[in-house]
């Protein structure tokens, strides 16, 4: 009797728990229903989408998010595979310096290549006294693959040697004894092993150019996300079929990357560790290439930066940094965090506890915020504050919860990652256990299971805490009016000229990003051995 009970109670708590999780997703998935009412408000407007200009945008969206990730497949795989499978020196040094590009921030970057090498920029002020008049425009496609690429090709480095870690030597030992030559025996059998691996980077990589505003906005080129942030202004219809669009995009990335994924090479004898190849006169090479693509994606920033600091010409008094602006960046990221933290629980412990479709589909609806640009969410949360939220939007009173829904959103995935592989580690017989001595469910839960899952709760939203403090383009559609962060600030003083004064909002963003790698290199385990 008392384990029909017990039974009762755990099968009461699992559906309730199940219909927890699915409320929550519901909400998740909300802004893209918005979206689409927002669609068919707009359907008088749908010949917008087949004007050339808008054709265009597209062409240059797909472009720029193929040439961005073809560049970091050429930069990263390369990198990955001397990091991990040659005799380079100093591999460990190589490989945080590789990795940290991921810190900046790409319209951080993107700030520092035009002062660097745009008109009138630094480079040509040091040239024009040797009667160089002008230089190659930094704006454009070019400029705008150029700094994502330096930005993104990380993505595919790390995943790359991740899985060049676990490739099968014997397999490579048995091409050899075949008599395959070095490119031979990478192509048939080394690549196969390694495919998903590239796959998964390069996903990571196009969405990120896909979704990014900032760059393309500084770079003066325009795609999908550029010419949005414009159209809100004057034209939500069309920003909102843009918007669609756009989605449309993504998804079509998301479904072409589930197809490159499926078929790798699986191997009985993962891991195995082989020989060095030895790089003889190459290697001078390899370490120049190793050094040149960090130093370009490092030095360039930081050069620029200081010199913001030091020399911090023209200054307005509107733009003069107030440490209420980090407050206000702290304030929401910790709220986004903490809501982040409370939703992914039962999601995370769903997933983690059953099996079957439902557990499944949960948890993949928390990863479609992630798939979808900070922007379209913005402009949803912006289409229903308007049609929905009647003088409360209009004066602004829901603006803030608006913005941290919106980062909840976007990185919930984050928080339920982290917290569903803690809940794997825990067995379920404890908190079993636990129920049998009288313990409600409830208590057993809070007494036994969330102490030990609490170190991965909190990983969760140290990540989601540290990434919702550099999120920009949510930021600057959803924020009050007068409600600026590092990162507001930050836009508005290079939008104004005024680049002195956004050294210091950089600078702080830029050690924020770098705790949030160390939290990933943390909750990972990533080895640089």
């Amino acid at each position: 009797m008392a384990t029909n009970t017990v039974e009762e109670r755990v099968g009461g708590r699992s559906v309730g728990l199940t219909l927890v999780a699915g409320a929550i997703a519901a909400v998740v998935l909300s802004p893209l229903v918005w979206l689409l009412a927002g669609a068919f408000e707009a359907r008088d407007s749908l010949s917008l989408l087949v004007a050339d200009t808008t054709v265009e945008v597209f062409v240059n969206s797909v472009a720029l998010a193929a040439g961005v990730t073809g560049a970091s497949i050429v930069i990263g795989v390369p990198l990955a595979f001397l990091t991990v499978r040659t005799d380079l020196p100093a591999k460990r040094l190589f490989t945080v310096l590789l990795a940290m590009p991921l810190v900046v921030p790409s319209y951080i970057g993107a700030f520092a290549f035009v002062s660097a090498f745009g008109p009138r920029g630094r480079l040509q002020g040091i040239l024009a006294p040797l009667g160089v008049e002008s230089l190659p425009s930094i704006y454009g496609f070019g400029g705008t693959v150029l700094v994502l690429t330096l930005y993104t090709y990380p993505y595919v480095f790390i995943t790359t040697r991740a899985a060049l870690k676990t490739v099968d030597t014997s397999l490579i030992d048995a091409a050899r004894t075949l008599q395959h030559d070095g490119w031979e025996t990478f192509r048939r059998v080394t690549f196969p092993q390694i495919r998903p691996a590239i796959g998964a980077g390069s996903l990571l990589v196009a969405l990120y150019a896909l979704s990014d505003f900032g760059t393309p906005q500084i770079m003066r080129y325009d795609v999908f996300t550029r010419v949005i942030f414009s159209a809100q202004k004057y034209d939500l219809d069309l920003a909102v079929l843009l918007s669609l669009q756009l989605v449309v995009v993504t998804l079509v990335i998301l479904a072409i990357e589930s197809r490159v994924r499926g078929g790798g090479v699986q191997s009985d004898h993962p891991g195995r560790r082989a020989s060095s190849l030895r790089l003889g006169r190459l290697k001078v090479p390899a370490v120049l290439a190793c050094l040149a693509v960090p130093t370009l994606a490092l030095a360039v920033p930081l050069g620029i930066l200081g010199l913001w600091l030091v020399n911090t010409g023209r200054t307005t008094s509107s733009l003069a940094f107030q440490p209420e602006y980090v407050l206000n960046s702290v304030g929401l990221s910790f709220a986004a965090a903490l809501v982040a933290a409370v939703c992914a629980l039962p999601i995370a412990l769903v997933a983690a506890r059953q099996r079957g479709l439902v557990p499944a589909a949960l948890e993949r609806s928390a990863y479609v915020g992630y798939a979808i640009p900070g922007l379209v969410i913005g402009l949803a949360l912006v289409f229903f504050g308007a049609h929905y939220g009647g003088e409360f939007y209009r004066q602004g009173v829901i603006l803030l919860p608006l913005l941290v829904f919106a980062y909840v959103v976007r990185f919930l995935p984050q928080a339920v990652g982290s917290t569903r592989t803690s809940f794997e580690q825990v067995s379920s017989t404890l908190e079993e256990a636990a129920r049998t001595l009288g313990e409600p469910p409830s208590r057993a839960f809070r007494r036994v299971t969330l102490p030990l899952v609490a170190p991965g709760v909190l990983g969760g939203a140290a990540l989601v805490f540290l990434t919702t403090m550099k999120e920009l383009p949510a930021t600057l559609l959803l924020r009050p009016a007068g409600f600026d962060t590092l990162v507001t600030h930050l836009w508005s003083a290079e939008q104004q000229g005024y680049y002195g004064q956004a050294a210091i909002p950089a600078l702080v963003l830029l050690l924020v990003s770098a705790l949030s790698l160390l939290v990933m290199v943390r909750l990972e385990g990533y080895d640089v051995e």
